[in-house]
């Protein structure tokens, strides 16, 4: 069943909560509500008590204007308010550079997962593609025209022009696109032009696992390695055969690995990298 949390501005929460042990939150990506990450939530459910949630704008959650990266961190940090105070935090795509954000605010998050942060390179050119890809999605938006939107977004990303042309058209997709904005903003797509927020990265003392595919494009394990170094507690480790679209079967174990090990106290292991 669906419940709700308070944000600070009124926004409604919507998430639903699954399993018994310590608080989990998943926090999803671009174009994903709760049915994106309801089976990986079940699989781990058997070990935490697991949040898995709307994002503002999506499903069932609300949206209250202005938009800002602050009002979603106040979104996360109601949840874990619900949640007991504190908990384990995993983000998916751009969920985890929400999740840094978080954690780097001071939010009580006990442990943080990063799986696969769509950071870019520091180099002019990818700065400047970032930059554009933003304007251009927002000025989409700006006219619905939500397909193109979609489209561009999806392109740019490396999907082929046809497939891109048939996922434009998917309602779900079509219903989440208005939030595209929010995503690039978390990425810091418009300021940073999407490059890794290195100083925040550097606040975040919980201990982090980095996860990345190595089906995925390159630059996806380049950030994880990146982010590894940066952060004070954190390793990584690669999913093997899988791409950011990685199965929840695959994410799963890795995660719970993790969680479980630094929690429980026990000692490190079981196919995880150190950095």
């Amino acid at each position: 069943m669906t419940s709700y949390a308070t944000s600070a501005d009124g926004t409604r929460i919507a998430y639903d909560r699954v399993g018994d042990g310590p608080a989990l939150i998943l926090v999803g990506g671009m174009f994903c509500a709760r049915p994106a990450t309801r089976d990986l939530a079940g699989r781990l459910a058997s070990r935490f008590t697991v949040t898995n949630y709307d994002r503002r704008g999506r499903g069932d959650s609300g949206d209250t204007p202005p938009y800002a990266v602050e009002r979603e961190i106040e979104d996360l940090g109601a949840l874990i308010a619900e949640a007991g105070g504190s908990a384990a935090v995993y983000g998916h795509s751009s969920g985890a550079g929400l999740a840094l954000e978080a954690a780097a605010a001071g939010l009580p998050i006990t442990r943080l997962v990063l799986h696969e942060p769509p950071y870019g390179s520091d180099d002019d050119d990818s700065r400047r593609a970032a930059r554009e890809l933003a304007e251009g999605v927002r000025a989409a938006l700006k006219d619905d025209r939500r397909a193109d939107a979609i489209k561009l977004f999806l392109t740019s990303s490396g999907m082929p022009p046809d497939m891109a042309e048939g996922a434009s058209g998917n309602p779900d997709m079509q219903a989440i696109a208005p939030t595209m904005p929010y995503d690039f903003a978390v990425m810091g797509n418009g300021t940073r032009g999407g490059a890794i927020p290195e100083d925040l990265a550097r606040k975040v003392t919980v201990p982090t696992l980095l996860i990345a595919g190595d089906a995925s494009p390159p630059f996806f394990r380049d950030t994880a390695t990146r982010l590894a170094g940066l952060l004070p507690d954190a390793r990584d480790t690669i999913l093997k055969g899988q791409d950011h679209g990685a199965t929840a079967e695959a994410v799963a174990p890795p995660v719970m690995t993790f969680l479980t090990e630094v929690l429980g106290g026990a000692s490190p292991g079981d196919g995880l990298n150190r950095p």
